[in-house]
């Protein structure tokens, strides 16, 4: 008997026994997506932000209250901690001189914008920045100018705003908003910038938000003493990052005075740092979810030898007359392992499609949720490994029932009703 006439043979088995068959094929195919649409998305996710974090600029680091990625429990501790005041990271500012660019800024979410009878939802980012701010961080404009010092300083009511805000409140403009007045809280802002268009990172849109001086933001939005500000830097170069990060962290310690042997009551970020967090947090993820692919797997052997146990006992007097005419032992034992391993590849087949099609699904809604920049990854090896292992579960469970029907004697196989 030759390979295509076994693989039609496993074909055929599938189609006799449709339930028993069904349930073995969809528990591989379950292994087989678990282990794809997982690879699959946790890569594009990891390019998408690696991508964005390498925009941030490679010498610069964020001095905040807490973690900007937080997992379990730890963040009960982080709450406790006293919030970094305006007026201490201002006195962080002026200590750190020359020696960095510093940027101040805070962001409250959930905010309404409005401009005569137009109105956004609930869910427009107001961000309070300083005249560094757009130094320090990789954000530029597409019109308009930037929030200078004087307007820091004299508290001036103007305002940038995203693509998305100019969306919602100017629809029928299609010129420039530039002079026009917008309401926030009963306080009224002029539009002196439009920000440059960026999606999103992580299904969080950057275009829709409200960019206002750091002054106007902790006097009507906030209360000074007890909402913390993030502090950003920017080191004069990338070999003068480490040396920046060990002053910068000297000088925060001192200001919330902290003692030698206290661990710090702040948390330092590089963008690598972030990166590295986020690509551990994925990579975690993508271990469980590969985990529960191959006990699925493993689970599914077990079926599969039991489909090729009964297709022994069933075609009994088949492999006596094969025997008494001629068929030796290896021919067998190739016939059985060739269906176990097309019935292991059929499933996997499946799991296949099904993963490759969900991750490109899951990719699109991220993309059609903000997240522009986020590309659909082929999970080149997770099918390749599939492929190996599908076919290591079908010689593996395999090999008992191949033995076992090449061992029957030809004479007791033939009586054999």
């Amino acid at each position: 008997m030759n390979v295509a006439e076994s693989i039609w043979m496993a074909v055929d088995a599938v189609r006799a026994q449709k339930l028993r068959s069904g349930l073995t094929l969809l528990s591989i195919s379950i292994g087989v997506f678990a282990i794809i649409a997982s690879t699959s998305i946790t890569t594009s996710l990891q390019e998408a932000v690696s991508g964005q974090m390498a925009s941030l600029g490679e010498h610069s680091f964020l001095i905040q209250r807490t973690p900007t990625l937080t997992f379990g429990s730890s963040w009960r501790k982080y709450m406790k901690r006293k919030p970094i005041s305006y007026p201490q990271a201002l006195e962080f500012k002026r200590l750190m001189g020359l020696d960095a660019i510093v940027s101040i800024s805070n962001t409250n979410p959930g905010f309404t914008i409005k401009a005569g009878n137009e109105s956004t939802d609930p869910d427009v980012a107001l961000i309070g920045i300083d005249d560094q701010y757009f130094t320090v961080n990789a954000v530029s404009l597409s019109d308009g100018r930037t929030i200078t010092p004087h307007d820091v300083d004299f508290q001036r009511p103007v305002a940038i705003i995203g693509n998305d805000v100019i969306t919602k409140l100017f629809p029928s403009i299609s010129g420039s908003v530039l002079g026009r007045s917008i309401t926030i809280r009963n306080q009224l802002f002029t539009i002196i910038g439009v920000l440059e268009t960026k999606g999103g990172v992580l299904g969080q849109s950057q275009d829709n938000r409200v960019l206002i001086p750091m002054t106007n933001f902790v006097k009507y939005y906030t209360w000074e003493w007890d909402q913390s500000v993030d502090v950003s830097v920017r080191a004069v170069s990338r070999d003068a990052l480490m040396s920046t990060v060990d002053e910068a962290i000297g000088i925060m310690r001192a200001l919330r005075d902290v003692k030698p042997w206290e661990e710090n009551t702040f948390e330092l970020d590089t963008n690598e740092a972030l990166s590295s967090q986020f690509s551990g947090f994925s990579t975690a993820l993508l271990i469980v979810a590969w985990i529960s692919g191959l006990g699925a797997l493993a689970a599914a052997g077990i079926g599969i030898m039991n489909m090729m146990l009964v297709s022994v006992k069933e075609r009994t007097r088949e492999i006596g007359l094969r025997k008494a005419l001629g068929a030796r032992r290896p021919w067998i034992i190739r016939q059985f392992l060739v269906e176990s391993i097309t019935l292991c590849q059929l499933g996997g087949m499946a799991g296949t499609i099904a993963g490759v099609g969900t991750a490109w699904m899951i990719t699109m809604l991220f993309r059609s949720s903000g997240m522009s920049d986020i590309t659909f990854a082929f999970p080149w090896s997770a099918i390749l490994f599939s492929v190996v292992a599908c076919t290591m579960i079908g010689l593996g469970f395999g090999i008992y029932p191949a033995f076992k029907a090449a061992t029957l004697d030809p004479i007791e196989a033939l009586r054999y009703e």
